[in-house]
């Protein structure tokens, strides 16, 4: 039996999460205190047709109840279960956006200030946090966005290879909370210097040639390519999943966007479980075009 408890930051996108769940046939109970989690899941494993998915969502809905969760884990690992901790996270601005937009009251903000009760939130919650297995920043997620990175952690459940997911993003906008590591590519040469090169992104094979056209690129892409696969049996023994690896440049449109590539195609031939994501590619794609309207895509005027 699998047990997955989702947890996190209000605002970050639980109850989308464990709707995500459920569309995939597991178990999923809401708001559950901790302290009822251990005899829930022995009961489900008492049943004649046990479930082989439980999904459980906690979070400091339930108040000081919510401490006992750290002793429903200890509980939890003595029983014959694959635990699993997901933890939601988000930006300050964009969880501020949402209560504003939604009008309702954060679980912590006694005084009306939602910023506060995002502080006092974040510092219960740290504890939890280092303890999960996977950690999410869902600041620029739509509902589906969210729901479809959830239902991918579990789909192929017979694999148990390290899940890389691969990142592209843009300083401007911010590093992913949820990156393991991060690397940086403003060591390289930025086509948006280049007029031709201004309106295309990474995806393009123009500029994907140019930026892997590089020798000191192409050594980066060697030497992380071979530090991720020699790091990957190790993780899995630290029982950590999934690996999320962040590239950025400027904006995220370019280099990152480029490179991120590359490293998915070549872990992908190399046998690794990989996923691509590029977080700012279509808001910095946008900005760009705003500020250059007299480019076309193509970057020709």
């Amino acid at each position: 039996m699998r047990v997955t408890i989702i947890t996190g930051l209000s605002g970050a996108g639980k109850s989308t999460a464990l709707r995500a769940l459920e569309d995939i046939d597991f178990l999923c109970t809401d708001n559950l205190p901790p302290v009822l989690i251990p005899e829930f899941v022995k009961t489900c494993m008492a049943m004649a047709n046990a479930p082989h998915n439980i999904a459980i969502a906690t979070d400091l809905r339930v108040g000081s109840m919510f401490d006992a969760v750290y002793d429903a884990i200890d509980a939890l690992k003595e029983l014959e279960i694959d635990l699993d901790i997901i933890f939601l996270d988000a930006s300050d601005s964009s969880l501020i956006s949402r209560y504003t937009q939604t009008r309702r009251k954060h679980p912590l903000s006694g005084s009306g200030n939602i910023l506060s009760g995002i502080f006092a939130e974040r510092d219960r919650l740290q504890r939890i946090k280092d303890m999960s297995s996977y950690v999410l920043d869902t600041s620029t997620y739509t509902n589906k966005q969210l729901a479809n990175a959830i239902q991918r952690r579990y789909k192929e459940e017979s694999d148990q290879r390290l899940l890389v997911s691969v990142i592209s993003f843009g300083y401007k906008r911010g590093i992913p909370m949820d990156a393991d590591l991060v690397f940086d590519m403003r060591f390289l040469p930025n086509p948006f210097y280049i007029e031709e090169f201004r309106m295309s992104t990474g995806m393009d094979e123009d500029v994907r040639n140019y930026v892997l056209g590089f020798e000191e690129a192409q050594y980066f892409l060697d030497k992380l390519t071979e530090m991720v696969l020699n790091l990957a049996p190790h993780y899995l023994q630290q029982d950590k999943k999934q690996l999320t690896i962040g590239i950025g440049c400027t904006g995220g449109m370019h280099r990152s966007v480029a490179m991120a590539e590359a490293l998915h195609k070549r872990l992908s031939e190399k046998g690794a479980r990989v996923t691509v994501e590029h977080r700012d590619i279509n808001l910095e794609q946008s900005s760009v075009r705003s500020r250059f309207p007299q480019l076309s895509k193509e970057g020709k005027k």
